[in-house]
C-alpha cells in the first residue's frame, strides 16, 4: 500500500482491507511498514506496549511469528514503533539494503499461513518504501481526486517502474483505489474520469466515501467494520474486498 502523499487514506485501507479480507475468509497479515505506526494503533495494538517489533525483524533480532500480534479485526498484525525511524537509518548502512525486506521474507517460516500480506508503507519514498517495492507482488496506490495527486501518483509509477527494472521484475501495479470520494465535487469527478481514461481496468471500480466513522474508527482501535458494520465505509471495504479476491481468481483462471 503505497503512496508518497499523505492524507489519501493509505493506513485506513491497510488496516480495513486487512479486515474485510479475513472476514471475508481470506488469512491476512498487516505489516506496519510507517514509523508513525498509525496502522498498528489502528488495529488496536499499543505498539509501544509490545515486545519485539518490524524494527527487530528486519535488523535479524527476532523472528516474524515472534512478532505478530493477533488484533481484534480480527486479522494479524506486525507492530512497529517509533524506533523504525533508527532501523531506517540503520539500514541506509547495510548492503543490498534495499532487499532487507525480501530476504527476510525468505526467512518467515509462517508466510504460508497467509493469502494476504498487506505492507503500509510510509508517506514518502524511503528505504522503507523501496524494501517494500522490492519484496511486494503488487502494489496498490490509494489516492483522493484531486489534482496534486496526480501528480504525485505521476512520481509513484516512475519509482515503480525503476524497481521493475532494477530489483523486482514481478511487481506490478494492483491498482488506483479512489478514496474520501465524494460525487458531488466535479474535480472529483473530473480526476476520476481522467484517472480511468488512463488506466482503464486498473482502476478499482469501489470506491471509498467520505464517511465519519472511517475517521471514527481508529480511535477506537478498530476497523470500521467491527466499529460500525452498517456505515458506508465498512461497507465499501468489503465491497474492496471481495473485488480484489475476484481480480486474483480471475487471473489465476
Amino acid at each position: 500500500m503505497a503512496n508518497q502523499k499523505g492524507g489519501v487514506g493509505k493506513t485506513t485501507t491497510s488496516v480495513n482491507l486487512s479486515a474485510s479480507l479475513w472476514l471475508s475468509g481470506c488469512r491476512a497479515l498487516l505489516i506496519d511498514l510507517d514509523p508513525q505506526g498509525n496502522a498498528t494503533t489502528g488495529a488496536g495494538v499499543d505498539g509501544e506496549a509490545v515486545q519485539g517489533s518490524v524494527r527487530d525483524w528486519l535488523l535479524g533480532r527476532a523472528d516474524l511469528r515472534s512478532i505478530v500480534k493477533r488484533c481484534p479485526g480480527p486479522f494479524d498484525v506486525a507492530p512497529c514503533d517509533r524506533d523504525l525511524t533508527a532501523a531506517e537509518i540503520e539500514l541506509l548502512g547495510m548492503e543490498r539494503r534495499e532487499y532487507r525486506l525480501r530476504e527476510c521474507f525468505g526467512l518467515a517460516a509462517p508466510m504460508a499461513s497467509y493469502e494476504y500480506v498487506i505492507l503500509d508503507c510510509p508517506p514518502s519514498l524511503n528505504i522503507l518504501t523501496l524494501n517494500a517495492l522490492v519484496a511486494a507482488d503488487s502494489v496498490l496506490i490509494p489516492m483522493q481526486c484531486e489534482y496534486y495527486a496526480l501528480e504525485g501518483l505521476t512520481a509513484l509509477l516512475d519509482t515503480v517502474d525503476q524497481v521493475r527494472h532494477r530489483a523486482n521484475p514481478r511487481l506490478a501495479v494492483e491498482g488506483v483505489l479512489r478514496t474520501m470520494y465524494d460525487p458531488r465535487n466535479s474535480l472529483t469527478r473530473e480526476v476520476s474520469r481522467q484517472l480511468i481514461a488512463h488506466f482503464g481496468s486498473k482502476v478499482f471500480r469501489t470506491v471509498i466515501p467520505r464517511n465519519v466513522r472511517l475517521a471514527e474508527a481508529p480511535s477506537h482501535g478498530l476497523p470500521a467494520i467491527l466499529y460500525d458494520r452498517h456505515c458506508r465505509g465498512a461497507v465499501a471495504y468489503m465491497a474492496l474486498a471481495a473485488e480484489l479476491v475476484k481480480n486474483h481468481v480471475s487471473a489465476g483462471a
